[in-house]
């Protein structure tokens, strides 16, 4: 859409914050069964609601009695978590989920007998596009989510500016029709620093998909700390999602530099890992999460998924751990080059993230979205 072309990666020409849509077609199918579609979804998304009042009323507080007994704790929480995470995969249609160990160089060495099991106090990194893959890393890892605090808050006014002043201009520069557009300006490019993490529940970063830093309600969780501290002190694997928000899964968004540490890592396991989603059609709608609804997030969503009568698809690729920027063998030269900067592990993940995922990277980031939210709900309005 020109109306939002100011939101377009300059470098890859990709716009990662809006919704993905069917390519046109014929809709006769979906009007067709769009009745039994809706009991279908009514129905399921009942379900799964449901299943969300037992993971509030059994796993959070039985959890909290069982605070006094640690192991007992991590045990049932993780027993109960992975059986509701997993029942509501299959609600969603997802009864196989394709789980594949890569390597960032194909015929290098043996992939076989490397297990990618992140225990307590490793580090999953991996992108964001959904609140789906939220789901099936609570069911494999049940892990520790954290959400990330910026320095300052981005820059979210718009000032609509003449074509002419806008460095990428759609169409031709003849004065009219799409040349003629009046474009945005983004006001907020540069990145803004990370200065801590907060722990969040599985239901509150659910509830964050889609939005950008500082996000509500991530506050009421826990205190502002490190990075470092929350893994040195963690019971399990923290995942971190340097993008700090959600895309459209087309591309890789900038990586916000959380880490700042020299590779290879040591003392801890850094897990790679990509997801990837199949573009919507007629009958199966995207199951990427860009923009969040303004309440009740994501429910929307999650009717619009138990409406859809095809299975849907998702893929999840997981480096090996010898390719690791914690393996003793990762070589830095090989992914990065000598301007990498300061924070040489946020650099390597960022590019084997890449790799794995087979996604362009793109020069925006969470601080671009901002002001795209912005924008696109002011249009709304």
């Amino acid at each position: 859409m020109e109306k939002y072309s100011a939101y377009r990666d300059p470098g890859t020409g990709i716009q990662p914050f809006l919704t993905p849509v069917p390519p046109v077609g014929s809709d006769l199918l979906d009007k067709i069964t769009l009745p039994l579609r809706f009991i279908f979804g009514v129905v399921r998304t009942t379900l799964v609601l449901v299943l969300l009042v037992v993971y509030v009323t059994i796993v959070q507080t039985l959890c909290f009695v069982l605070i006094p007994v640690p192991p007992l704790r991590r045990a049932i929480s993780h027993l109960l978590t992975a059986i509701i995470a997993r029942v509501v995969l299959l609600l969603l249609g997802f009864f196989w989920i394709s789980v594949e160990q890569v390597r960032r160089k194909k015929g290098r060495g043996n992939q076989q007998g490397q297990s990618w099991h992140p225990q307590a106090r490793d580090i999953i990194v991996s992108n964001w596009a959904s609140w789906i893959e939220l789901l099936w890393l609570a069911f494999r890892f049940d892990p520790i989510f954290v959400l990330p605090i910026p320095e300052s808050l981005p820059a979210t006014s718009i000032t609509p500016q003449p074509s002419t002043l806008v460095t990428h201009t759609p169409g031709r520069r003849t004065g009219t029709g799409s040349a003629n557009v009046q474009s945005p300006r983004r006001v907020t490019n540069a990145p803004i620093r990370i200065v801590g993490y907060k722990e969040v529940s599985l239901l509150c970063i659910i509830q964050s998909t889609g939005r950008v830093p500082p996000f509500e309600g991530s506050a009421r969780d826990s205190p502002l700390r490190s990075l470092e501290d929350i893994r040195k002190r963690a019971d399990r694997p923290v995942v971190v999602f340097p993008e700090c928000t959600t895309s459209n899964g087309r591309g890789l968004l900038r990586f916000a530099d959380v880490f700042g540490e020299q590779v290879p890592i040591k003392n801890y396991q850094v897990c790679v890992m990509c997801v990837r989603y199949d573009p919507p059609t007629v009958l199966a709608p995207t199951m990427t999460r860009s923009i969040p609804s303004t309440s009740f997030n994501p429910i929307a969503h999650l009717f619009t998924i138990t409406t859809s009568i095809s299975l849907p698809t998702i893929s999840i690729r997981l480096l090996v751990p010898s390719d690791s920027p914690s393996s003793q063998l990762f070589i830095p030269s090989e992914v990065m080059t000598e301007f990498a900067g300061e924070d040489q592990l946020t650099e390597a993940c960022a590019t084997l993230t890449a790799q794995i995922g087979k996604l362009k990277r793109m020069g925006m980031g969470w601080e671009d979205k901002a002001s795209f939210l912005d924008f696109y709900r002011g249009k709304c309005k």
